[in-house]
């Protein structure tokens, strides 16, 4: 069975930091990609941030270039996102999630993914 557990998020301050963490199971991190989506209230969901083994790729919108930065650590079954001068419209839940394939292909696009996690909340105050 798969599964994604996030955690890591919180309140923060602008300017502040958060490293969001996404714990998976029921899958190899060397066939899947995993992406980082976000959703304010009242908005869609949104793509953040995509990697994958298999094509060597991190992918990043363009709202958190520069700002956040994606790995994995396969030992560990664990994707992070580490998140840098954080901004009040990064407010949202972070949901992390997996489909069999490639950055280049599913992108942080939603509709392309199969699994999710359950959500973390990010709140960043100004």
């Amino acid at each position: 069975e798969v599964q994604l557990v996030e955690s890591g998020g919180g309140l923060v301050q602008a300017g502040g930091s958060l490293r969001l963490s996404c714990i998976t199971s029921g899958f190899t991190l060397d066939d899947f990609a995993v992406g980082w989506f976000r959703q304010a209230p009242g908005k869609e969901r949104e793509g953040v941030s995509c990697i994958s083994s298999r094509d060597n790729l991190t992918y990043y919108k363009d709202p958190v270039k520069g700002r956040f930065t994606i790995s994995s650590d396969h030992a560990q079954n664990t994707v992070y996102l580490q998140m840098t001068s954080l901004k009040p419209e990064d407010t949202g839940v972070y949901y992390c999630a997996s489909v069999r394939g490639i950055c280049t292909v599913v992108a942080a696009l939603p509709w392309m993914y199969d699994y999710w996690g359950q959500g973390t909340q990010v709140t960043v105050s100004s």
